[in-house]
């Protein structure tokens, strides 16, 4: 069983709650207007340090977001973010709650800014939004399903969990540039012997992510060169994540998501397991929980998105990746971030 409050001290709790109201965390838009702009949140691996510089000084509600963080995380999450060690932000554990954080801090900073054809009129036309894997949880925030302290504690559980499969079960993570779908999952089969190996993410059209033992990845990387692929890529990760080496990683978060209060988002978030919005927030538990051993379906999920007639996305958080693999699929659409 798992309580979400149990890692807090009560004095801490007072204290967070009296730094920012939920309520701040975004107004909401009519469900009635037009989707034309959507918005993106990143997934773990956009960390870099420095990610939250400065702009959180001159940014209180930002600065409010990470002291309320501490106060749940219970170490100085912003102090990493900004300063590092690499190898600290870059563990599943801290790199997870850091990347939401600095994410909802940003859109801290895109709503306050007087432009409002680049600040809140931008919010006030999102009728739909997406995350990438751990960015599912930012979106959930960004609709209003997940209180920002549950969002936080959730994603601390999370990527706690997942370290310490990782850690148990050591695997790998490879990105195959240049083949399809289907003749991936041919050569996975044919390389996974008595192994795990599946497919973990599907980014976009070329681009797909392996996950599995580092002998069964090895083996693909070879087959994968062999039937014509790009480019293999061996990701520094620390396990071999959406695979079935997370799976007591989904009985420690379901727990958590159980016990976690979860409302009928006030706009779509497609999930990554089936490319589709949900309101219901026991179906949101379910996707949440199965997402850490299933496959990202983030190319589907943006073939929905845009089936909805965005033409305008904006990624909120560290990094570009998002919008990189947007322009794969069609690059006519206008990609913005924060602070570019």
């Amino acid at each position: 069983m798992c309580s979400l409050r149990a890692q807090i001290p009560p004095q801490s709790l007072s204290e967070a709650a009296a730094v920012i109201s939920s309520e701040s965390l975004l107004s909401s838009a009519p469900l009635g207007t037009p989707p034309v702009t959507a918005i993106l949140f990143p997934g773990q691996g956009a960390q870099v340090v420095g990610m939250a510089g400065e702009w959180c000084d001159s940014h209180p509600l930002a600065a409010k977001l990470f002291a309320r963080a501490h106060a749940i995380v219970g170490y100085d999450l912003l102090d990493i973010c900004r300063h590092g060690p690499a190898s600290t932000l870059n563990t599943t554990a801290v790199s997870q709650p850091a990347i939401l954080v600095t994410s909802l801090a940003a859109l801290e900073v895109l709503r306050s800014r007087s432009d409002q054809a680049a600040g809140a009129g931008v919010l006030a036309k999102a009728t739909i939004t997406a995350g990438l894997s751990l960015g599912e949880y930012t979106s959930l925030v960004f609709a209003n399903a997940i209180d920002f302290d549950d969002a936080v504690r959730l994603v601390d559980a999370r990527g706690r969990a997942m370290q310490a499969c990782a850690e148990a079960r050591p695997g790998a993570m490879l990105a195959v540039l240049g083949l399809d779908r289907g003749r991936l999952e041919a050569l996975c089969q044919e390389s996974r012997q008595a192994d795990v190996l599946q497919i973990a993410n599907v980014l976009c059209p070329g681009n797909i992510v392996v996950s599995g033992s580092k002998e069964a990845c090895q083996r693909l990387d070879l087959a994968a060169m062999r039937a014509g692929a790009m480019k293999c890529i061996a990701l520094e990760v620390a396990g071999a994540f959406h695979t079935e080496f997370m799976q007591a990683a989904v009985e420690k978060l379901s727990s958590c998501l159980n016990a976690a209060t979860i409302r009928p988002p006030r706009i779509p978030v497609v999930s990554n397991v089936d490319a589709r919005p949900h309101d219901d927030p026991d179906e949101i538990r379910s996707l949440l929980a199965r997402q850490v051993v299933g496959v990202v379906e983030w190319e589907a999920s943006m073939a929905y998105l845009l089936s909805t007639g965005v033409q305008n996305v904006w990624e909120v958080g560290p990094g570009r990746v998002l919008r990189g693999l947007l322009k794969r699929i069609d690059r006519s659409l206008v990609c913005s971030g924060v602070f570019d």
